[in-house]
């Protein structure tokens, strides 16, 4: 009986599979043998002293009814998520310990994911990946040593489908709120001759969101080829997803919600000829992305394994937006003239595009023996994007042409890394675990926004730890880990050239295990030199806008265990209690630099919990009560009362029961999924914005009127939804 114990993800639990036959067995090892080939560079276990959490295929499935990883992710330790349509399908994203989602590395079977030039990850471009995926991985911290984007609040991994000596097949649609839906086909071939196995997946999603008009149509696919030799496994991959979104990234502010309610959307908005307020109906992003990945798993001995990597992303989209009031200048237009009078701004349709690519290679070579573990890794990877802008439509009569381009850069990124891990067991008490890390990067941009950039970054990220193993059912462990981080394209764009960041991470921890209780007490230290944290401020587009710092910190305690209370009573609850600090903040107030002194840091609440009760009435069947609380949060690095966000506390409840059939199917799963069921009104992310405004003021005892500068600021948010549901019906033959 193996256990996946964690904290947190209620689904919970304990996993027994028997085989009935010595030689699934045998296939069944294999497979997972050379499959973790392919990620043993980036994943850890727990002879490692770093905290994490696994997501197993069982516990993915019973939650994935169409939304996005970030959901499935929802009740793991340290993790916030949000979504921009309110119910969780389109653009979703989560943050750890505070740390958003750009600063968390995301690898699919070691691959990096992070977009790079804004070392964001954006899961609308993979519309139900969960469907292909047999686990998930979230280290939180530092973590190991990985390939792409730096570590600065955790790195996720998500590993593909193993292959399967046996063929099957599913087909899966789940209906609910807001008209969602999703349909699913899996097929798998299973080992033809001992050696081939093929795998596909199509995937469709709609739905109309919480929010109004943020629509998303989504369709994916994913294709697998693997080849399974005696000690070799080739495995090519194809998958990819198209997306169309309507746009909900403006969020609301308090007014709009006290007027029009919370579910209303102003993007897109305009005034037409006749002085009626409409919305433009193709206030759209819409992207495609296709994703191609090599790989070859080679067990030389008996000790000695490698994997080589070879992958190719391609990514091309647009944004379309109804703008109003624009400059000409900005477009490149000529002023003209309209009944006598000087005409220098309009209403325009435009588009922005992003067109780009993304390859290289990563690789690893393991040695292992009962004591020790070594593994030599390493990748190099470069970007190529091209950013150009076009003009659909003027409402003034300026001479331009249809698709008429008003900029064009481009950007070229390259990172290289190369690094080394070792796990030596020195008794059977003491492990010590070292890492070494070489990062170089270099990237160029030269846009209107970002300015002309030629940035080369050289960095080295050591990482060590000892695990003591006091008995059988206690183990404590400590490490620390050196992080050094590059700005994004982004950061480019403020003021001043932006510095890169710096983390010292400080880890202590406790894990106990018996038959009927595993708990994991994690305390962290990260320390951090000049920290790129959001500043609550949104650009043009929705994207978050951050700026350096100086010294930060962030001090916590994390707490998850899962328990068996009874027979079929599991309790899984986690507690996250964090002091989230600037130190010596300085920013700008009333046309003044100000010293703020300590303050929190953005979007870090201070306390995160939740609770899972999961019930196994009958075989095949699990009735879980899930709770998350997120306590108070800012929105701005100066603690303002506008920038401050609402704790709130969800419940949800969910349902699977998967039986087998004796005709057509080998098993049925039906899945009902009620959130947030005591219909709580709750914001889970917002933005704050502020403005110095000129205003005169007569002086005490004088006639004469002083000019002075004052700052005024406002709020805006992101509603999320009230009850709703989502049931499916999974059908395996």
């Amino acid at each position: 009986m193996k256990k996946n114990l964690f904290g947190l993800f209620v689904f919970f639990s304990t996993t027994c599979t028997t085989y009935a036959q010595n030689k699934v067995e045998k296939d069944t090892l294999q497979s997972t043998s050379l499959n973790e080939i392919i990620v043993s560079s980036v994943k850890v276990d727990e002879k490692t002293p770093i905290a994490f959490s696994n997501l197993s295929k069982k516990e993915i499935a019973q939650k994935n009814l169409g939304q996005d990883i970030p959901s499935l992710m929802s009740y793991m330790t340290s993790v916030v998520t949000t979504t921009d349509a309110g119910n969780g399908i389109g653009y979703s994203s989560f943050r750890v310990r505070g740390s958003d989602a750009s600063r968390v590395n995301v690898t699919l079977n070691g691959i990096p994911y992070n977009d790079a030039e804004s070392q964001g990850a954006f899961w609308v471009n993979l519309p139900d990946f969960a469907s292909s995926t047999q686990n998930i991985q979230l280290q939180r911290g530092v973590g190991t040593s990985t390939n792409g984007a730096a570590a600065f609040g955790a790195s996720l991994n998500l590993t593909t489908d193993y292959y399967q000596p046996e063929a099957g097949g599913e087909i899966s649609n789940s209906f609910g709120s807001y008209n969602t839906r999703k349909s699913t086909v899996k097929f798998s071939t299973g080992l033809i001759n001992d050696k081939f196995e093929f795998v596909g997946r199509l995937s469709d999603i709609h739905s109309d969101g919480y929010i109004d008009r943020a629509a998303s149509d989504l369709k994916s696919y994913f294709l697998q080829g693997t080849y399974v030799g005696t000690t070799s496994m080739i495995k090519a991959l194809i998958f990819g997803g198209k997306e169309k979104t309507y746009q909900a990234w403006n969020g609301v502010d308090q007014e709009q919600i006290d007027t029009y309610g919370r579910r209303y959307n102003p993007s897109g908005m305009y005034t037409n000829d006749n002085g009626e307020v409409k919305f433009y109906n193709n206030e759209t992003d819409n992207y495609k992305q296709t994703n191609y990945q090599l790989h070859w798993s080679e067990r030389w001995a008996d000790n000695w394994t490698s994997n080589v990597s070879l992958h190719y992303t391609k990514g091309d989209g647009y944004y379309e937006n109804y703008k109003n009031n624009q400059k000409f200048t900005e477009y490149g237009f000529e002023p003209i003239t309209v009944d006598g009078k000087e005409v220098n701004r309009t209403d325009l349709i435009r588009t922005k595009w992003l067109d780009n690519h993304f390859y290289g290679m990563v690789f690893n070579a393991n040695y292992s023996t009962e004591d020790l573990s070594l593994i030599f890794g390493g990748g190099a990877n470069k970007y190529e994007g091209d950013h150009f802008g076009e003009i659909l439509w003027t409402r003034e009569p300026v001479k331009h042409s249809y698709k008429q381009e008003y900029y064009r850069d481009d950007a070229v990124k390259t990172d290289v890394n190369f690094f080394t891990k070792a796990t030596w067991q020195l008794s059977p008490q003491w492990g010590l675990f070292g890492d070494l890390q070489y990062r170089r990067v270099t990237y160029e941009a030269n846009a209107i926004e970002t300015g002309l950039v030629d940035d080369e970054f050289n960095f080295f990220n050591p990482k060590g730890g000892i695990t003591f193993q006091a008995n059988e059912n206690n183990q404590l462990y400590f490490s620390y880990a050196r992080a050094n981080r590059e700005p994004s394209r982004k950061d480019y764009e403020g003021e001043g050239k932006p510095k890169s960041e710096k983390l010292d991470d400080y880890e202590l921890g406790w894990r106990y295990k018996n038959g009927q209780t595993t708990l994991n007490v994690n305390a962290y230290f990260m320390n951090y030199t000049d920290q790129l944290v959001l500043t609550g401020e949104l650009n043009d587009v929705g994207g978050m806008i951050r700026e350096n710092s100086g010294d930060s910190y962030r001090l916590g305690l994390e707490i998850d265990a899962n328990v068996k209370i009874l027979e079929k009573l599991y309790w899984s609850p986690s507690i996250t209690i964090s002091s989230n600090k600037n130190k010596n903040f300085k920013d700008s107030w009333d046309g003044e630099q100000k010293n703020f002194g300590t303050t929190s840091i953005a979007f870090s609440p201070n306390f995160i919990a939740s609770n899972g009760i999961t019930l196994l009435p009958i075989e095949g069947m699990s009735i879980s009560l899930l709770t998350k609380f997120v306590g108070d949060q800012y929105m701005s690095n100066i603690q303002t009362k506008t920038s401050k966000l609402d704790s709130y506390f969800v419940n949800d409840i969910s349902i699977h029961y998967e039986f087998p059939v004796k005709r057509w199917f080998k098993s049925v799963g039906i899945s009902l999924l009620a959130n947030n069921i005591f219909n709580v009104k709750y914001i889970s992310n917002g933005y704050y914005w502020t403005d110095v405004i000129t205003i005169q003021e007569p002086e005490l005892e004088s006639e004469k009127v002083k000019t002075i500068k004052k700052t005024i600021d406002g709020a805006g948010y992101y509603p999320q939804a009230e009850f709703n549901i989502l049931a499916g019906l999974n059908l395996k033959f």
